[in-house]
């Protein structure tokens, strides 16, 4: 596998992760990207680089970002997101993949894309219910302020410098994994007569 279409699957799989934070920050970034010519989009994905596109997934980036500080809100996005970040954690993927069959395109891009954005997205989901359960919403505008910014940070480093961004994506998923640890219920051991 050549280092150009290796690159180009770490960029997808960053960005992937990134939706599962904000859906649309990195369709905005990556729309961006196309736009200025950052990185090349697959001939079918072009589209995703034009001004309408820019112009539209910004609008959509704003508005998300703003909705997730109103109370009860954000509850309601979240039920919403798990399936756009399924879609949008693939396509992103799709967009980015270089050099590869279709047939193993998609089955990354749906597999490796879709998952790691639907585990994220989940993952955060129940952190804001969670946050909402325990301290009546007042703590979510904290919980979306580090969505959001752990969404452009996992952006702008997919986009420049994709190794960091897959590197950062592994620290999450151990992050996650040590969290769910730690709050997942304790199984009661049975005793023995």
């Amino acid at each position: 596998m050549a280092s150009e279409t290796l690159i180009s699957i770490f960029l997808g799989v960053g960005l992937a992760a990134s939706v599962g934070f904000r859906v649309f920050v990195p369709l905005f970034a990556l729309s961006l990207a196309g736009f200025y010519d950052v990185i090349p989009l697959n001939d079918s994905w072009e589209w995703v680089g034009s001004l309408a596109a820019v112009i539209a997934l910004g609008v959509a980036t704003i508005v998300e970002i703003f909705a997730y500080y109103i109370p009860w809100v954000d509850n309601l996005l979240d039920t919403i997101a798990v399936p756009l970040a399924a879609i949008a954690g693939t396509a992103v993927v799709v967009a980015t993949a270089a050099d590869l069959d279709p047939v193993v395109t998609w089955a990354l891009a749906i597999i490796a894309g879709g998952g790691t954005a639907t585990a994220i997205k989940g993952t955060t989901s129940a952190a804001r219910l969670t946050s909402t359960a325990t301290t009546g919403g007042v703590a979510n505008p904290v919980v979306s302020t580090v969505e959001t910014a752990t969404a452009s940070v996992m952006s702008v480093a997919s986009i420049f410098v994709p190794i960091i961004a897959i590197i950062l994506v592994v620290l999450i998923a151990i992050l996650f994994r040590k969290v769910y640890r730690k709050i997942r219920p304790k199984k009661v051991r049975s005793e023995e007569f």
